[in-house]
């Protein structure tokens, strides 16, 4: 089975480092991606969109053979634009502690809803610039996205994480011109971080039942779930992934 990992805000490809050897070792196929303008990408802030990030999610998935998409976080808004860009090209979505989207909202829609809680990445950004880009101090970045990691993990964190542009966040997922019943009909699981502080787990499991993905796990761990629990995370992706292909072999063959 092949695997394309998509990153959350700040981060890039890298983030996934201590989750591919597990997913390798498991037999599968793994891809990790950096959205444009993150990681090593070097698209200017400028050109830095929702759209972007999706066309960049399906240029990889169109690169090889059927894939599960995965998207951490802000990681989660790309998956799901992508898969309605182009629902033929992955066989299932897993939302690992993020960003799940109906039609019409904008990742800031999703961190004003009630069940959003008290998110501490909002609490702690620092906006600058003309397009404006985010970033986040090490103490706020340490209590909103990995407050369980050891010292050692919270700097190797630190040492890569970006800045973050600010007008996807603001841009709503969208349906037009898509293949509405297709999208529809593309199965999704859910990874929930129980400890998280970046996205609440009570919005977790709202946009998780709402979308009504299944099956839903939950994992103990914080925000960064491939930084602080890497193993559990590599078991639950073995686990939920075959049942998504199955769901969609079944689909498609109708």
């Amino acid at each position: 089975m092949r695997f394309v990992l998509v990153h959350g805000a700040f981060g890039g490809a890298h983030v996934w480092e201590r989750v591919i050897p597990g997913l390798q070792a498991a037999g599968h196929t793994v891809e990790a991606i950096d959205l444009p303008g993150s990681g090593e990408d070097r698209t200017p802030v400028a050109e830095v969109t929702l759209r972007r990030y999706a066309e960049r999610v399906c240029e990889a998935l169109a690169a090889g053979p059927p894939a599960v998409l995965v998207g951490h976080s802000m990681g989660g808004m790309a998956i799901t634009q992508a898969a309605a860009l182009r629902p033929d090209l992955p066989t299932g979505l897993i939302y690992v502690a993020a960003f799940l989207p109906a039609e019409g909202e904008s990742l800031i829609d999703l961190t004003h809803r009630p069940e959003a809680g008290e998110d501490q990445v909002q609490a702690n950004l620092v906006v600058q610039g003309d397009p404006p880009v985010a970033t986040l101090t090490p103490e706020g970045a340490r209590l909103a996205t990995c407050q369980l990691a050891t010292d050692e993990q919270a700097a190797w964190a630190e040492e890569r994480r970006g800045g973050q542009p600010v007008v996807p966040f603001t841009q709503p997922f969208t349906l037009e011109g898509a293949d509405r019943d297709a999208f529809a009909a593309l199965p999704r699981a859910y990874v929930i971080a129980r400890q998280d502080r970046a996205i609440w787990p009570e919005l977790q499991r709202f946009m998780a039942t709402r979308a009504g993905c299944d099956p839903v796990r939950e994992i103990d761990t914080d925000h960064s779930v491939w930084l602080t629990a890497p193993d559990e995370l590599v078991a639950a992706l073995v686990d939920v992934a075959p049942a998504l292909a199955a769901r969609r072999e079944a689909e498609t063959a109708q």
